[in-house]
């Protein structure tokens, strides 16, 4: 499948994020640098780091060798709670180390618990708004904490990166982010999933795919972001193949139905 043709999300602006993205929590060093140019050969166009993975030199360096375009990547970087106060600062490093003048996404990586959420949230704003940054979001927040920032500021975050899986599922929480016009991205597709349920061995065999395929179609069947990672070549080629199949309305109502 071509970059083209892979289904994207719209976000505020004219940016578009891939539903299906490349995580690099723990992929560090040339493990980690390896991990990421296997992904991007097979076919992933979103990666997804963050300050504090300690790995963005090398997510840089392999978007760099990798020969594709930066502007046909989507690439996001995360400001960790403790640099409240210094997000210029750390943004500034995060482009430097990823050798880019832009990301195409900033988040929040984790609610700051001393000084709230708003002042870090208009940094992120001014930073979008001199291009630094196309768009900026949030990760690991409360829909309650979303709401207190579009009432600051009348700006809502683009996207809101959560931990998500079928046994995480909640319908309440997914409508309430689409009604306030935040993408959902879910993190840890695998980790929180029994990937031996019956109900995702059944459809997996019918679809003639593994049952961690299913989890991540089910995602982009959702129009829910996913990023599953991995630093097993095998492993991320297979996870990229999740185009070739789609869920019925069934299928998608019995693997919603495992949230409980």
């Amino acid at each position: 499948m071509t970059t083209a043709e892979q289904p994207t999300v719209p976000l505020a602006g004219d940016a578009r994020m891939p539903l299906l993205g490349f995580g690099t929590w723990l992929a560090t060093g040339e493990a980690g640098y390896d991990a990421v140019l296997a992904a991007l050969d097979a076919g992933y166009r979103h990666i997804d780091t963050a300050t504090m993975y300690g790995n963005e030199r090398e997510v840089g360096r392999a978007i760099k060798e990798s020969g594709l375009r930066r502007e046909d990547i989507f690439l996001t970087t995360k400001l960790p709670p403790d640099r409240v106060g210094r997000e210029r600062q750390t943004l500034e490093a995060s482009l430097s180390a990823l050798d880019t003048d832009y990301v195409d996404l900033w988040l929040i990586h984790w609610p700051p618990s001393a000084a709230g959420s708003i002042p870090v949230w208009r940094e992120l704003l001014a930073a979008r708004d001199e291009n630094l940054t196309r768009t900026v979001g949030v990760s690991n927040y409360s829909v309650s904490q979303i709401d207190e920032l579009i009432q600051a500021t009348e700006e809502t975050p683009a996207v809101n990166q959560i931990r998500w899986s079928p046994s995480l599922y909640d319908r309440r929480t997914h409508a309430a982010h689409r009604d306030r016009g935040v993408v959902l991205e879910g993190y840890s597709p695998f980790k929180a999933s029994d990937l031996s349920d019956p109900v995702l061995t059944r459809i997996a065999a019918a679809h003639d795919v593994s049952p961690a395929q299913v989890v991540l179609r089910w995602h982009i069947d959702h129009e829910i972001v996913v990023i599953p990672k991995s630093v097993t070549p095998e492993r991320i080629r297979v996870n990229a193949d999740v185009f070739r199949f789609s869920l019925t309305a069934e299928e998608m109502r019995d693997i919603d139905a495992l949230g409980g």
